[in-house]
């Protein structure tokens, strides 16, 4: 009997460990993936505590997957998918096709979305089965363990960021520059936006610049962050990585008239903001969630043409309790990933 390896954690809050299973074979309309690496997401939290209706244990989570294909399901060959294909399969795992915002052309709110990690076992891995309509094409030149990050981190701060209403040479700032954000500055500085990278201290001020923004602003240094976006002329837009809403509720008065704020990081504590901010001078607040397969190719492709790449840490399969654990004591710089499998 031939089996593979995942890392799983058996009760809320568990232990990772490595356990062997049966070979899965793909069903119609599915492939089996070889994982060559997985990125470990802050979300995943959300799988392995059991803060999410509809998770079951043993949980396998990971959505940040990269690896070649394996086999295909029936139905698969005539879809233009072959053995052997590097793919990429992010948050967006899959969709149901019959749900309203599915039926709209709106795949990434599908009502039933299949997220790897919790409608099916995720990249903690050596082998994941996914529908195909999750899989995204890897691009040559970009490694498994970039396009992995790429496919969750990577799509949801590319997609914030072209789908706003800023456009070349505006003011746009990005909150937070951790493992969404450090991507989101190089991406905004790509798309020939004047980018302002904002974060806690004056030590990152060298780091924002390393990563192209041609401004900083330090959130500490006693000037209200609004203040400093106003003095630089109001951001067109801001690209909300962090997941503050202190933080995030601090930029909105930085915000020019018709001004959007991009929200992508996720806290449950509301934000403080009052209609009259919006009202007076016409802005925006808008949440944005991941994207598509097609959204994930889009990301690698623009990635790969304009050398922007995740910073990550690899770490074997076999240390994915040791990998997850620093991803949540915020120690990681700036994405986990599991390799090796």
């Amino acid at each position: 009997m031939s089996t593979y390896r995942v890392a799983q954690v058996t009760a809320p809050n568990g232990t990772f460990e490595l356990v062997e299973r049966e070979m899965p074979q793909p069903g119609s309309g599915q492939v089996r993936i070889a994982v060559d690496a997985c990125g470990i997401c802050h979300s995943d939290a959300l799988f392995v505590s059991g803060g999410l209706p509809g998770v079951s244990f043993p949980e396998v989570p990971g959505h940040e997957i990269a690896g070649r294909i394996e086999e295909l399901g029936q139905g698969v060959l005539e879809r233009g998918w072959q053995v052997g294909d590097r793919v990429a399969v992010g948050w967006f795992g899959g969709s149901c096709g019959h749900c309203r915002p599915c039926r709209e052309g709106d795949f990434i709110v599908c009502r039933n979305l299949k997220v790897p990690g919790w409608a099916y076992d995720g990249g903690f891995g050596e082998k994941v089965i996914a529908p195909v309509d999750a899989l995204a094409r890897i691009p040559d030149g970009l490694a498994a363990s970039d396009a992995g990050p790429m496919a969750c981190a990577g799509v949801t701060t590319y997609n914030g960021l072209r789908r706003s209403s800023a456009r070349p040479g505006d003011l746009v700032a990005v909150l937070g520059l951790g493992g969404l954000g450090h991507l989101g500055v190089q991406y905004a500085v790509a798309m020939g936006f004047e980018t302002v990278g904002i974060a806690r201290g004056p030590e990152k001020a060298d780091f924002a610049k390393q990563l192209g923004a041609h401004h900083y602003v330090d959130s500490t240094s006693g000037t209200p962050v609004a203040e400093a976006l106003q003095s630089l002329g109001g951001a067109k837009a801001v690209l909300a990585t962090a997941g503050n809403s202190e933080a995030i509720t601090a930029t909105v008065d930085g915000l020019a008239h018709r001004g959007e704020l991009v929200v992508i990081g996720a806290d449950t504590e509301p934000l403080g903001i009052t209609p009259v901010q919006l009202l007076m001078s016409g802005r925006v607040l808008r949440g944005h969630p991941s994207g598509t397969a097609q959204d994930v190719e889009d990301t690698m492709a623009f990635s790969a043409l304009h050398g922007i790449r995740p910073m990550t840490e690899h770490v074997p399969l076999e240390r994915a309790d040791e990998a997850y654990r620093k991803m949540l004591s915020g120690k990681a710089r700036f994405r986990m990933v599991l390799t090796g499998g």
